[in-house]
């Protein structure tokens, strides 16, 4: 068995969950935030939308600047659910097909994050797409799940049943 046979079904469920809570945010409220320093809804969505990019990005390359992304690369955020939805799936997509072909020289090679030349962090692709990726998305997930049940939107499973459906 390849590494990538033991997270496929790893990243399965927790992209299927993830688009379940995507699937509960309310398009009126894109701009609520529970606090001034927080995202609002909408960006926190859209960042959880976007994080699949990262595990396309981590298997595209071996170092990655975030400094290279040009300023007019920055994302225009969704405007709606639809929205929302249609990047979240289309991200995970391209990113399942790129796991899904990797060898286990290619995730066990060393990967780099770096910002303003400062190196944030090296470590080998798989180490990278379970912290940098996955568990990224599912700390994300959390804080949405907070975010909606402060706005009184029944959650729907996650790792088991919730207080809104047994």
């Amino acid at each position: 068995m390849g590494i990538k046979d033991a997270l496929l079904p790893e990243f399965d469920h927790e992209m299927a969950t993830t688009r379940r809570l995507l699937e509960r945010v309310p398009d009126a409220e894109f701009g609520w935030r529970p606090h001034d320093k927080s995202m609002t809804l909408g960006r926190l969505a859209a960042h959880i939308a976007n994080i699949p990019f990262w595990m396309s990005m981590t298997l595209d390359t071996t170092v990655f600047e975030l400094d290279s992304l040009p300023p007019d690369t920055q994302r225009q955020l969704a405007q709606s659910q639809t929205e929302l939805l249609k990047e979240f799936d289309t991200k995970v997509s391209t990113a399942r097909g790129k796991l899904a072909a990797a060898l286990d020289a290619e995730l066990l090679t060393p990967w780099t994050l770096k910002k303003g030349g400062q190196e944030m962090f090296t470590m080998p692709r798989i180490s990278a797409l379970r912290s940098f990726v996955m568990n990224h998305i599912i700390h994300h997930r959390g804080q949405l799940s907070v975010y909606l049940r402060l706005k009184n939107v029944p959650l729907p499973p996650i790792y088991g049943p919730t207080a809104d459906e047994q």
